[in-house]
């Protein structure tokens, strides 16, 4: 386990770099704006203490509640594909660790997301905080309802699997914008890329992939 003196805090760093080089850059993740991100947020912050010597490793980690970080890569590709801009109101459904919610905060104006469990959404805050950032606003309830009172969104993130995009997530979309979730049944799924044209979503399967169920009245029960 790393002790907290400066010399840890280089090492975390030199592994952070490390994981961006091989895991994310080698692998084809191209966007720089997304790249500039990874390396600014410190992953180790946002994984329980015990984990801390794995946080840059590349894959999921817990982080209680029995739900997980996503794998590094996973953050990387999903967020690129969300084609995020600077003035983007961001709709992240699944908080999580909090994670991707920093990533997403140091690339669009303003990110709303929501967490069904209270103590994740809390730890979260927490961490954002202390690193500064304050353009996320937080709710604790049913994901898959969506945050009404502030769509429309331009880009929504589903960080937990649905067997398809939740209807309240569609409406809440604004036109021309741009959704990520991974779509399928709680044993496995497909990573979808949808874009909202005349009022309809329209989905490009991207590749497999796992993730925790998202639980709700428009997810699994």
């Amino acid at each position: 386990m790393m002790n907290s003196n400066g010399s840890s805090g280089n090492y975390l760093s030199e592994l952070r770099r490390e994981m961006v080089e091989s895991q994310i850059i080698a692998r084809g993740v191209k966007d720089p704006r997304v790249i500039k991100a990874i390396l600014e947020v410190p992953r180790h912050a946002f994984v329980p203490p015990e984990y801390i010597d794995q946080a840059y490793n590349d894959y999921p980690l817990p982080i209680g509640a029995g739900q997980t970080i996503s794998q590094p890569y996973m953050v990387a590709v999903m967020t690129e594909l969300l084609e995020v801009q600077d003035d983007n109101k961001v709709l992240e459904i699944g908080t999580g660790s909090g994670y991707q919610t920093a990533i997403l905060a140091k690339l669009a104006k303003e990110v709303y997301t929501v967490e069904r469990i209270p103590e994740l959404s809390q730890r979260a805050q927490r961490i954002l905080r202390k690193l500064g950032i304050t353009n996320v606003h937080f709710k604790v309830g049913d994901g898959s309802e969506g945050w009404p009172e502030h769509a429309p969104y331009d880009r929504i993130i589903v960080t937990a699997a649905a067997p398809d995009i939740p209807e309240p997530l569609e409406e809440q979309l604004k036109g021309g914008g741009i959704i990520v979730i991974p779509i399928g049944d709680i044993g496995g799924q497909i990573l979808v890329k949808g874009i909202k044209k005349n009022g309809k979503i329209l989905k490009e399967e991207l590749f497999p992939c796992a993730f925790v169920p998202l639980r709700g009245k428009y997810g699994f029960n």
